[in-house]
C-alpha cells in the first residue's frame, strides 16, 4: 500500500527507524507514534519507500 501523501511517507520513515532501533521511540509523536505499534516492519517499509514526487503534502479524508 503506497503512501497517499508526503506527510504519511515521512511518518512511516520515522516509525520504521524507531522500530529498527535507529531512532528512539520516545522522540516519535503524532501518526508515527501509533504506526510503530500497529504496523509491521514490512508495512512500514512499503509506506516509507513510496516515491514522494507529485504527492500532496497532506491529504484530508
Amino acid at each position: 500500500m503506497p503512501a497517499k501523501s508526503k506527510a504519511q511517507q515521512k511518518a512511516a520513515g520515522a516509525a520504521l527507524a524507531a522500530k529498527r532501533g535507529d531512532a528512539p521511540k520516545s522522540k516519535l509523536k503524532g501518526a508515527s507514534k501509533s504506526m510503530v505499534e500497529s504496523m509491521t516492519e514490512k508495512q512500514l517499509e512499503e509506506l516509507a519507500s513510496t516515491e514522494r514526487k507529485n504527492k500532496p503534502e497532506h491529504v484530508r479524508d
